[in-house]
């Protein structure tokens, strides 16, 4: 098992953790500027489309790294569909669930 990856992982909390943590530590945040607020809750989205977009596009095999189209693609493509139209990020989530599921048990990836 490698530990190479380990401080990267501690500089990814120590940059996302503490934007998370600001509401549950400022009881007077529903005060704070609308745009404050809108970021914040974004954060979580942005961090799971990061690992998702790392997921989809790159295919590591023999020690190289390759940029692959496939039915990851389609899965995040209608989560996002989902998420922007229906502004329900559980919903997009399931959905794309679904197609990874779906595809898998048909042979498709």
């Amino acid at each position: 098992m490698s530990t190479d990856l380990v401080p990267l992982a501690v500089l990814m909390f120590a940059v996302t953790y503490p934007s998370r943590a600001i509401g549950l530590l400022n009881p007077a945040i529903d005060r704070a500027p609308r745009r404050l607020l809108a970021y914040l809750q974004l954060v979580g989205p942005a961090v799971l489309a990061a690992l998702a977009a790392v997921n989809v596009m790159v295919v590591t095999s023999d020690g190289r790294s390759a940029f692959t189209v496939g039915l990851p693609w389609l899965s995040v493509a209608v989560c996002i569909g989902l998420v922007a139209w229906r502004k329900n990020l559980f919903l997009g989530l399931l959905a794309a669930v679904a197609i990874a599921i779906a595809g898998r048990a048909i042979g498709l990836a």
